[in-house]
């Protein structure tokens, strides 16, 4: 699942649990437990719509720059002097 994905869905529980504090609230009238209940749920929306915006920026930001590598073969010239990984230069001996 994709941040996006995640943050719909976390969205969506939200959403239900304030429908359901509301109809908690409706029945059990407006006691301290249920309003704050209520507030703590709309702070976590807010904090959801910041983590949003967060991935959002974070998103467009880690997107490398894409870097085309050619299918032409390189100029032998360029390992002329160089030396073989683990057997060293091509006219010397190893010790």
């Amino acid at each position: 699942m994709s941040v996006h994905d995640d943050l719909t869905m976390v969205q969506r529980s939200l959403d239900e649990l304030r429908r359901s504090l509301g109809r908690l609230e409706q029945q059990l009238g407006g006691g301290l437990e249920v309003r704050r209940a209520r507030l703590d749920a709309d702070r976590l929306r807010e904090s959801v719509a910041l983590l949003r915006e967060s991935a959002a920026a974070q998103g467009s930001a880690n997107r490398p720059d894409l870097v085309t590598i050619s299918d032409t073969p390189y100029d032998i010239s360029l390992w002329t002097d160089s030396d073989d990984e683990g057997l060293g230069a091509r006219d010397r001996h190893a010790p």
